[in-house]
């Protein structure tokens, strides 16, 4: 009964995109307590995205994700706890590579001027590194998204041979039941992935609204994290 009614819900979703909780349960005739059940199992497989009340299917999607500066303001008091934490991590000749995320903005804004060099794809991180005089700042620059104030650079690869990457600082859009981190845009994605597997530690920054959930593009699993900074308890298993 459970699976045929979440076989009709994405049946639903594929036809119409995005519905609302209480459309669902209007269009299957269930309980909205029912509907929310369902879709949070769907989107521990992975099959869907929750917004604002709202579900859709999970696919592909360039421009996917919250703007920069919703995101920034979401859970503003965790995530500036969770990037004070990082500065833990952090010792002068270091060599930083810092993600566009909202939550590695916090720990830019936190971070002390000490001799550290620092990678970034960020354009907010960029203008507070330069705020800074014995940072080493090292930009990726190509195409700014404005959206999610980042730069895109196919070129990454090359970017980062002559460096030796010491800690990779990041968060992510989801992380689901199986322990598979996630973001909203496939370059975003690509760009983590490749920083994971580049640097010689990775310190992922998350708050607990983060977890159980999936998104548009997968980054990789949680077991090539080198640690995990949050507020949430760590799911049995898990760094």
């Amino acid at each position: 009964m459970k699976t045929t009614r979440q076989h009709s819900l994405l049946q639903l979703l594929t036809r119409h995109d995005t519905l609302t909780t209480e459309a669902l349960a209007s269009a299957l005739g269930v309980s909205k307590e029912t509907i929310r059940r369902d879709l949070k199992a769907l989107q521990t497989q992975g099959k869907i995205v929750r917004r604002h009340g709202r579900a859709r299917l999970l696919h592909t999607q360039q421009d996917g994700g919250e703007p920069f500066y919703a995101r920034r303001k979401s859970h503003y008091a965790d995530k500036a706890d969770i990037a004070r934490h990082a500065l833990n991590w952090i010792e002068k000749g270091m060599t930083l590579a810092l993600d566009a995320s909202s939550t590695c903005f916090h720990l830019a804004r936190q971070l002390p001027d000490i001799p550290l060099t620092v990678f970034t794809n960020s354009l907010p991180v960029c203008q507070e590194m330069a705020r800074r005089q014995h940072i080493t700042l090292i930009c990726s620059g190509g195409r700014l998204e404005r959206k999610n104030r980042c730069y895109v650079n196919p070129a990454l690869a090359a970017q980062l041979k002559p460096l030796e990457i010491d800690l990779f600082i990041f968060s992510c859009e989801g992380v689901d039941a199986n322990g598979e981190m996630w973001d909203s845009t496939p370059y975003n994605a690509s760009w983590k992935a490749h920083l994971l597997r580049r640097a010689h530690q990775s310190l992922l920054l998350i708050d607990k609204s983060k977890f159980y959930r999936a998104s548009e593009a997968k980054i990789g699993s949680l077991a090539q994290v080198t640690q995990l900074i949050t507020d949430a308890r760590i799911p049995t298993g898990q760094p």
